[in-house]
């Protein structure tokens, strides 16, 4: 049963960076919402390494993550800046701390919470 459910988090992780890399690349759709994708992903990614925790602990350890992210975006070392001009880093790092990216992967974030209490309201 497990497995099974890591399978599908694993898919729906490319599913939805595959949206977020589309969102970047379609000027239409505002860059925000790559930014709360990211969250969704962050969210996935962390209930795919940890399949029997419960959502809200979750949400508070994906969402720690991306805050860590955006605020290490303040860090501007020449090692790190190399890095983050990669395309894998700029993906995975960003490029500047924006308030604006912190209120996008909270939303992100309760927004998988509250879907996941309101189709899987059972404790796990």
């Amino acid at each position: 049963m497990l497995k099974s459910k890591r399978i599908i988090y694993a898919l729906l992780v490319i599913v939805v960076i595959a949206l977020g890399i589309i969102s970047r690349k379609v000027t239409v759709i505002p860059l925000i919402v790559g930014d709360v994708l990211y969250a969704v992903m962050m969210f996935l990614l962390i209930k795919f390494l940890l399949i029997q925790l419960r959502y809200w602990k979750v949400g508070l350890i994906s969402l720690s993550i991306c805050y860590l992210i955006e605020i290490s975006q303040l860090y501007n070392a020449p090692w790190i800046n190399q890095i983050r001009n990669t395309t894998i880093g700029a993906l995975v790092l960003g490029h500047g701390f924006l308030w604006s990216d912190m209120i996008a992967y909270t939303v992100g974030t309760a927004i998988c919470i509250l879907y996941s209490l309101i189709f899987y309201p059972c404790p796990e």
